[in-house]
């Protein structure tokens, strides 16, 4: 069974940081582009970033360079997006999609992870 789950969300201080996770099952995960997704309460989803499949290349939102990063690890099926002084704007539920590099294009969403960013 295809999975993608996300993890690590929670309630963080203003300023805090925190490491959300992203595991694949059912995919060779090496083989698919991530990027993570998240969608503010009332808002429509954006674009946080990406991380190619052997984590050569990645690419920030201007608005979060400085602040985010992402990070894989293959051998792991894992995907890491690293949040450092967070803001109250940051909350929001977060998602990872999963993409194939090669033929057949296919995509995979997680369910995703809830970030509260509060005093």
């Amino acid at each position: 069974q295809v999975q993608l789950v996300e993890s690590g969300g929670g309630l963080v201080q203003p300023g805090g940081s925190l490491r959300l996770s992203c595991v694949g099952s059912g995919i060779p995960f090496k083989y698919y582009d991530v990027s993570w997704y998240r969608q503010p309460p009332g808002k429509e989803r954006e674009q946080v970033g990406t991380i190619t499949m052997n984590g050569g290349s990645t690419n920030i939102v201007d608005n979060l360079k400085g602040r985010f990063t992402i990070s894989r690890d293959n051998p792991r099926n894992t995907v890491y997006l690293h949040m450092n002084d967070l803001k109250s704007e940051d909350t929001a539920m977060y998602f990872c999609n999963a993409r194939h590099v090669y033929q057949p294009p296919q995509t995979y969403w997680g369910q995703g992870t809830q970030v509260t960013v509060s005093s």
